[in-house]
């Protein structure tokens, strides 16, 4: 595998296989030596921008769980050191390998091992990495899909490599079948809603614990696919004024992630005539305004994959009833990858990129 650009809608179909791979092929570099001072780390600082920053939330809730102290922070926040920082191993997540912030923080921290997840190699960070964990150059679409939920892979196996987890705990066994269900039954009632879903000027999407990953990849998929304003927000904290937005308007898409208070939430929500999505594990049943997609009962990261998979179908139908092509990207940031951006990897529709 080359690490080869697909299509968003290639990458859905083509997902619960490349993530059997994904795990079989990140698995097998555990079972080396190389990754030994990775397994000892005691104070992992996770690192990233953009949706590998919003993968960062699973395994950190993973290994506090297992009372490791550990944090997420965006690359561009230690370009110049890990000052303030307790940290005995710095693990930087760049599907690509190219994102200019994480490579300079990457070029800023020699004290401390470097550790580069990564989908495509050989790449500029692995190049400053001591240690690397790869996908194993799966294709990609350029709005991620397999890459995204690989990565989410990897960095569990990561986590529960390092808080010691049992192998009985191991949440990949079903993955594939799950992926496969879960995309069947949302590609159902995402239909229903998607005709007035489209017509929403903006969105919110909210979650807690590993489900911030869902959140923040959810929002950053519907402003990239759909061109949609949206915004990722905490449970509690948006109980805390953050959803009085949706007062003054019915055009608002609500998508909420969980099992205990974003049920009530979601209704809440719905009963005052807003558009809601709830994707839970719980038994609830539709009503107006509130369409529901059912989860397996499964390990928080696993659940981040599921989620994941629902939300790029929404965006998928969402971007159809817009008739926005998905891989038409409006701006071209030149200065966020090394090397630059590839044309060749979207379709440039902005008028200044164009001119």
């Amino acid at each position: 595998m080359s690490g080869s650009r697909i299509t968003f809608l290639q990458g859905q179909a083509d997902q619960p296989q490349a993530l059997d791979r994904v795990i079989a092929h990140v698995r097998r570099q555990f079972t080396c030596s190389d990754l030994d001072e990775l397994r000892r780390a005691e104070r992992p600082l996770f690192t990233g921008i953009g949706a590998s920053y919003a993968a960062l939330s699973v395994p950190v809730a993973l290994l506090r769980e297992h009372g490791i102290v550990s944090q997420r922070v965006l690359a561009d926040e230690i370009e110049d050191g890990t000052a303030g920082f307790e940290v005995d191993a710095l693990i930087g997540v760049s599907q690509g390998g190219k994102s200019s912030e994480t490579i300079a923080a990457f070029k800023a921290v020699r004290y401390v091992p470097r550790v580069a997840v990564l989908n495509v190699t050989p790449s500029p960070l692995g190049d400053l990495a001591e240690m690397t964990v790869d996908l194993g150059n799966e294709p990609d679409s350029y709005a991620s899909t397999i890459g995204f939920t690989g990565t989410v892979v990897a960095l569990d196996l990561i986590a529960g490599a390092i808080a010691g987890r049992e192998e009985a705990d191991d949440p990949w066994r079903d993955i594939a079948a799950w992926a496969e269900a879960v995309r069947r039954d949302a590609a159902g009632v995402i239909s229903e809603l998607a005709p007035r879903g489209a017509r929403c000027v903006a969105a919110d999407v909210v979650a807690s614990g590993a489900s911030r990953a869902s959140a923040e990849e959810g929002a950053l998929l519907l402003r990239e696919v759909v061109r949609m304003p949206a915004t990722a927000a905490v449970t509690r904290n948006y109980l805390h004024g953050e959803m009085e937005s949706a007062g003054g308007t019915a055009d608002t898409l609500h998508v909420i992630f969980g099992d205990s208070r974003e049920v009530e939430l979601a209704r809440s929500l719905s009963g005052a005539g807003h558009l809601t999505l709830l994707v839970t594990a719980q038994d609830v049943g539709p009503a107006e305004n509130l369409s529901v997609v059912r989860l397996p009962e499964a390990a928080p990261a696993a659940r981040v994959v599921l989620e994941t998979i629902v939300m790029q179908q929404l965006v998928a139908s969402l971007s159809a009833e817009r008739d926005i092509p998905i891989e038409s990207f409006v701006f071209a940031n030149d200065d966020t990858k090394e090397g630059g951006v590839d044309p060749a990897d979207f379709l440039i529709s902005s008028p200044v990129a164009a001119g």
